[in-house]
């Protein structure tokens, strides 16, 4: 047959033998030893690794490069070593927000994801704070870039609460209208709130707009050092009461740290009944959830970058191994075996918990890969340099040719 792409010598995570994969109508039509046949388009490989492509599944897309826009005092409250002032931290950091307009965050997003392509991030899901100063500003803004970059990198739009829904009277109304305009998934922040009673209301109402457009939903929860949250357990267990399974995914739960030994044991159980994953993204807070134990318990766990030079967090590249290779660290996760967790995190696993479909390298699935400049895992995450190839849905991504390339330039041009 004639393929669309044929990648040539390629060296592949659980085969010894370099093979070639033959790509037609973005998807992976054959992986042999030797693959014959026409191609319009031939990469060589030359024996490096080739890989599912990189997926972040926590982003808050609308506030990168804010953080030269306000002082340091929310990362001061949100880095504290026991996190005891993060609600202080997102109060601080809203002050942004006052002067938000769509064509500067457009600007900014489309820096974000240039980089995002140029590292082999093919797939975000983007958080848009939606509340009475916000109102839907960063949410237009997001759909503009999705459309704009549409089949290179794919972005789900979260319509996110930042500040609350019962603290924030409207804010569901805001989060229904941002669904009307074309927003893919609900979000969630029910622990800002100031009682039991209102989380639970958050969560509810969340849960009910999802249910209506028949979207996932992706909640912020238990995030600050406090043992006694439990907002990560009312999401689940509304999940399955609400017969969501599989269609909500968790973000943080840095007070996981802080659980009690039997209670931990029981939210991993409710995770896996409600087919819930957990992202976490310990390199953004001194506190984080316990990756290794949800791992071995059996829970899906994802890694993201969730924000960069904002508020929260001064550096970022959307560079999903730049991210792992921190998280190695972070997690204490530096065994070969366990580096390869690190690198589903950030692959496949990532993809799970996002509902992307046929996220793997084999035949019949879709097309997203990377040609890496490295020849094993552990190579790439120690020096997480940029792809030397991108693929999204079936195409060799030209980086000169994305929205607004000319004036910014690639990863690895920079490099030279």
């Amino acid at each position: 047959m004639t393929y669309d792409l044929i990648i040539r010598n390629a060296r592949l995570r659980n085969r010894k033998a370099h093979v070639d994969i033959g790509i037609a109508k973005g998807v992976i039509r054959k992986i042999a030893k030797k693959i014959s046949g026409r191609a319009h388009k031939v990469i060589r490989a030359d024996g490096n690794l080739v890989t599912e492509s990189f997926v972040n599944p926590h982003l808050h897309l609308d506030k990168v490069y804010t953080l030269e826009m306000q002082d340091s005092a929310a990362l001061e409250a949100y880095h504290g070593g026991t996190m005891g002032a993060a609600m202080k931290a997102i109060e601080q950091a809203a002050r942004v927000k006052e002067t938000y307009d769509e064509r500067w965050i457009l600007q900014n997003v489309r820096k974000a994801l240039r980089l995002a392509a140029g590292f082999g991030n093919t797939h975000i899901r983007a958080f848009a704070d939606v509340d009475s100063k916000a109102k839907l500003v960063g949410v237009k803004a997001l759909l503009k870039a999705r459309d704009e970059f549409k089949g290179i990198v794919e972005v789900q739009v979260v319509a996110f609460p930042q500040d609350g829904v019962v603290r924030e009277p409207g804010t569901s109304d805001l989060i229904r209208e941002a669904m009307d305009l074309g927003a893919d998934v609900v979000g969630g922040i029910p622990w800002i709130e100031y009682t039991v009673e209102d989380e639970r209301r958050h969560i509810d109402e969340m849960l009910e707009i999802a249910k209506a457009y028949d979207a996932d939903v992706s909640m912020l929860v238990d995030d600050a050092g406090d043992p006694g949250l439990r907002t990560l357990e009312t999401l689940a267990v509304r999940t399955i009461e609400e017969g969501r399974i599989g269609r909500c995914l968790a973000h943080h739960a840095r007070a996981m740290s802080m659980y009690p030994e039997p209670y931990f044991r029981k939210v991993c159980a409710l995770l896996k009944k409600a087919d819930m994953g957990l992202i976490t993204d310990p390199h953004t807070g001194p506190l984080h959830a316990r990756a290794k134990e949800l791992i071995a318990e059996g829970v899906l766990v994802a890694l993201g970058q969730d924000d960069i030079a904002d508020a929260y967090y001064p550096f970022g590249r959307n560079n999903m191994l730049e991210v792992g290779f921190l998280a190695v660290h972070m997690l204490w996760m530096t065994t070969f075996p366990e580096m390869e967790t690190i690198y589903d995190m950030i692959t496949v696993d990532a993809a799970r918990s996002m509902n992307i479909p046929r996220f793997r390298i084999q035949t019949g699935s879709s097309a997203h890969l990377v040609v890496l400049d490295a020849a094993s895992v552990y190579e790439a995450l120690w020096t997480h340099r940029a792809p030397l190839q991108v693929v999204s849905h079936g195409s060799l991504v030209d980086l000169n040719s994305l929205p607004g390339s000319r004036s910014q330039r690639s990863p690895r041009s920079r490099r030279r």
